[in-house]
């Protein structure tokens, strides 16, 4: 079996480090995006098996960065996981209904964060 594909999409430089080096330890294929708008690019050219979507990017936020992979066949099905500091429920029930498959609070726990990305993956 391949290593899994992840879409990291991250602005922030420290926590982007952090999370690509936690998940490429843990055998993860990263690939990464720093906008909402190279986030589209990137899983329709590559097709990952999930993408890690920060809420607040630069411009195109992480919800329209969803609606619009969610619009688009080739990308319709890559599961989404919400992965932002905004931990109050809330917050988690308006990425629930927005359609993100999950929802990681960071700062990341670095022991648990390639086992929660694991369970969002869809097995064949």
């Amino acid at each position: 079996m391949r290593d899994a594909v992840v879409l990291l999409v991250e602005d922030n430089d420290k926590n982007l480090k952090l999370a690509r080096d936690v998940l490429e330890f843990a055998g993860f294929r990263v690939l990464v995006a720093m906008t909402g708008e190279e986030a589209v690019l990137r899983a329709r050219e590559a097709l990952p098996d999930l993408v890690l979507m920060d809420l607040q990017l630069p411009g195109m936020d992480g919800f329209e960065v969803l609606r619009r992979l969610r619009g688009d066949d080739a990308t319709a099905t890559i599961p989404v996981v919400a992965l932002t500091a905004f931990a109050m429920q809330q917050d988690r029930e308006r990425a629930s209904g927005a359609g993100f498959e999950g929802y990681l609070v960071k700062p990341i726990d670095v022991r648990q964060f390639p086992h929660q990305v694991r369970a969002h993956l869809r097995t064949e």
